[in-house]
């Protein structure tokens, strides 16, 4: 923490939402030593959420004023701050934030977005041409006469001020579940919250406009908003459409720029090749690239991930292949979701063609380990295949071999499809693709994050390992699967490390992180659904404090190992999924 003079600032209001987030946020700082100003103000009657986002001008005005030799620092109340880092405390910058979005540098700008700065956390410092934006947009606030929120006028001072403004960006991987994950990150400082307001007063309120019309994106935004107005059976129906038809690529997929398209062609044809099996173009194409570029590090990462398909499609194995689907992000890959090529991969010499799971799929193909079941299509062959919240409507024309529990069973029966009586995540067969002997172990304890909380600032035991998740490769995917059997616990918050844990013995605990609960996508029936598929307690993760020193590891690890009846169950499920493809 730094010495240099800095004051967080916010404002709630009364009502129960705001307020608990206000006491917790003032708590928050209190701990971390930082000078506050938090405040509850009084909401008019008549005033809706935008207008309340319209005082943080004048408040945050004030504040530059009560506060003149501070760096000042607005934060919304319902975010949590986890460190001030130096490099955030000490900047010499007039304005520091994170791009709108939370984006990345690569791109930097208007072209995507309608405004430069993203309003959930801003640092204003002492400086004269700091302190002139901020007057600027109180200014404008005070006389303006239309419906907007803060976002808008501290934009409008931003645009009149830039130019003699000095600025830094704070890199995105510091918020809590954004940017890409990467080994050397920064830890993250900052967790975003959001009252579910925002959609509500879109269109309603002035913006800004962007260089580029955005269509795609006004269409995804009146389709999620149409969503959430319709009966859910309707929802269900529309979204099961939109899944098996591709819709959801087409509106997710992010559009480059001409600049960094011209850079990714080759990076394009590098995964291409790798997808489909093309040993010798694709070795000539990555020589050409390293010879071209230094890599970034998501370029890097991808090519990782292209080694990972080129080991499963260039199999020598002439019969037809296997299109499977699978999920593939983020690159360089995740454990969890590279167990699917992996174990169907041991049970046929066939080639293995990825199908993407949003795209539209003509041709018959398996859908196997991970809650991908949304994806499923009338083409899909199920072996092992679950969900993650049961708000769905899933395909009653696809080939139900198997599920990973009856849970998602009883899904596929509410949506038309047949009844499936046979379960069992694909993962627990982890033992059998890959045997280890698990001997004399360290005397010491592994930790496995699911990716999403990988930046979280956690404290770890002396007698701790952090182990990296984010793989493709079966080499890399064999390394971790030895190195956890050499430890005497294993705690993850990755579902499939733990399912990997229970086939083969390993004593592990099933874990998610205070205040990121939400983190990892879904309700948490699919905890349930697997412990249930695979003839287990049910289970669901242990919500544990940042600092693993208070944990007791003893009183969360479960010991539980998957019989090799079931075993054998889901090995035939995969032999008569294939036999159907």
């Amino acid at each position: 923490m730094t010495s240099q003079k800095i004051v967080v600032c916010s404002f709630y209001t009364a009502d129960d939402y705001y307020r608990e987030h206000g006491e917790r946020l003032r708590a928050n700082l209190e701990r971390l030593g930082v000078e506050l100003e938090v405040r509850e103000i009084e909401k008019k009657p008549g005033e809706d959420w935008a207008a309340i986002c319209r005082k943080k001008v004048p408040f945050l005005a004030e504040m530059c004023l009560k506060y003149p030799e501070h760096k000042v620092f607005w934060m919304d109340v319902d975010c949590i701050l986890l460190d001030l880092p130096d490099y955030i405390a000490n900047s010499t910058a007039d304005i520091i934030g994170f791009q709108r979005g939370y984006g990345s540098p690569t791109s930097i700008g208007y072209e995507k977005r309608t405004r430069f700065w993203e309003p959930s956390i801003w640092g204003v410092n002492s400086t004269p041409q700091a302190r002139k934006m901020i007057a600027d947009a109180a200014a404008i606030e005070l006389t303006y006469e239309g419906a907007a929120t803060d976002d808008y006028f501290m934009e409008e001072a931003w645009r009149a001020n830039c130019d003699v403004l000095t600025f830094q960006f704070v890199p995105s991987n510091a918020v809590v579940g954004k940017g890409i994950p990467v080994a050397n990150a920064r830890p993250a400082f900052f967790k975003f919250g959001s009252s579910g307001n925002v959609d509500e007063f879109k269109g309603k309120v002035v913006q800004h406009t962007t260089s580029v019309k955005g269509l795609r994106k006004r269409v995804l935004r009146f389709a999620k908003n149409l969503e959430k107005r319709m009966p859910a059976n309707t929802s269900r129906r529309l979204r099961l459409i939109a899944d098996s038809f591709g819709i959801t690529n087409i509106l997710v997929s992010n559009r480059m720029n001409p600049a960094e398209l011209a850079r990714r062609t080759g990076l394009k044809e590098i995964l291409r090749t790798s997808q489909s099996g093309e040993a010798v173009k694709y070795h000539k194409l990555v020589a050409e690239f390293n010879k071209s570029y230094l890599a970034t590090q998501l370029e890097t990462d991808t090519i990782t991930s292209s080694r990972a398909f080129l080991h499963y499609s260039a199999r020598p194995q002439k019969k037809k292949p296997v299109q499977l689907a699978w999920w593939t992000q983020p690159n360089p890959g995740n454990f969890g979701d590279w167990l699917s090529p992996l174990i169907v991969g041991n049970y046929t010499d066939r080639r293995l063609i990825l199908q993407p799971p949003v795209k539209i799929a003509v041709k018959d193909h398996m859908m196997g380990l991970g809650s991908i079941g949304r994806f499923i299509k009338a083409t899909s062959v199920v072996v092992g295949t679950g969900i993650s919240s049961d708000d769905l409507q899933l395909s009653k024309s696809a080939k139900y071999v198997s599920v990973r529990g009856p849970i998602t069973a009883r899904v596929v029966a509410a949506s038309g499809g047949p009844t499936v009586t046979s379960f069992g995540d694909p993962g627990v067969l982890m033992s059998r693709v890959m045997p280890v002997d698990r001997g004399a172990t360290n005397g010491r304890v592994a930790l496995v994050r699911h990716f999403t909380h990988r930046a979280i600032p956690l404290v770890l035991r002396n007698d701790m390992d952090e182990l990296e998740v984010l793989m493709s490769h079966p080499d890399d995917i064999r390394d971790l699967v030895v190195a956890l059997n050499q430890y005497d616990h294993v705690v993850t918050s990755a579902m499939h490390v733990f399912i990997s844990c229970q086939s083969y013995g390993v004593p592990c605990a099933l874990v998610t992180f205070e205040g990121f609960e939400d983190a990892v996508h879904g309700n948490g029936i699919k905890y349930t659904d697997y412990a249930e598929g695979a003839g287990l307690d049910p289970v669901s993760p242990v919500s544990i404090g940042l600092d693993l020193n208070k944990v007791d590891i003893d009183k969360i690890v479960r010991h539980d190992k998957v019989s090799e009846a079931k075993k054998d169950e889901v090995e035939k499920a995969i032999r008569d999924g294939l036999l159907l493809l």
